[in-house]
């Protein structure tokens, strides 16, 4: 979808409920026909890079849903409270994935087109999309910036239903580039077309903004590459 510079943006925080409990995303409609782009927040939860990214989809011409897996006003600042929130939905996938379709129901509710939809995340929210994606959830495609890429053992890509397109630093300490050769395998030993990009000198989190991880050339990169993605993949 072309750059549509005259868009009329909406936006609002979204409470839903999933199994008794609150939990707040953010919807950014331009359009009731767009695409439908469901974005996943990094580990910090739900915050305002995760928005202004989803304002800045939108202003091309997308509706996005931002979801959120940690629960209304859960937005942990520190590293052990980041770490402790990412690692109950990594020890508990079958949550993971409830709190995944809970953000595109949601999504379908407020008009977005479930059958239009591609799936995008940061760093923990790439590996979520990356658990939707084993998981067979329905979408045109999958995309991952600087997420976790390890399968745990009892998965694979056996039900995968779209293209992958993973971003990656190769300065990444946290995600060693032996998680990058691995996925590529289960990827190609289970036919999923994808599109694997390293950036040289990348750290991990090269897309955030304002932060020493930041890097400018591997963002405006992978963004410009995920716009065409979007295009490729959506009507």
């Amino acid at each position: 979808m072309p750059m549509n510079n005259d868009v009329q943006q909406k936006s609002q925080n979204v409470v839903y409920e999933v199994e008794g409990i609150l939990y707040e995303g953010f919807w950014s409609q331009v359009d009731d026909d767009a695409p439908l782009i469901l974005l996943v927040h990094a580990w910090g939860g739900l915050t305002e890079y995760e928005k202004t990214r989803a304002s800045m989809l939108s202003e091309l011409g997308y509706n996005v849903f931002a979801l959120d897996l940690f629960g209304q006003g859960v937005r942990p600042t520190e590293l052990e409270d980041k770490r402790q929130h990412m690692q109950v939905l990594y020890r508990n996938r079958d949550k993971l994935r409830l709190l995944m379709e809970a953000g595109k129901k949601t999504a379908g509710e407020l008009g977005g087109h479930l059958d239009n939809m591609v799936l995008m995340g940061y760093c923990f929210g790439g590996a979520a999309v990356l658990e939707s994606a084993r998981a067979g959830m329905q979408a045109r495609g999958f995309a991952s910036f600087h997420g976790a890429l390890a399968t745990p053992d009892d998965q694979d890509y056996s039900l995968t239903t779209a293209p992958i397109l993973i971003f990656h630093g190769c300065e990444d300490t946290i995600v060693p580039m032996s998680d990058v050769e691995q996925l590529t395998q289960q990827l190609e030993s289970h036919h999923v077309p994808h599109e694997i990009i390293t950036y040289g000198g990348a750290p991990h989190a090269f897309t955030v903004f304002d932060t020493e991880n930041y890097h400018p050339d591997a963002d405006e990169q992978s963004w410009h590459r995920f716009i065409d993605f979007l295009a490729e993949r959506t009507q």
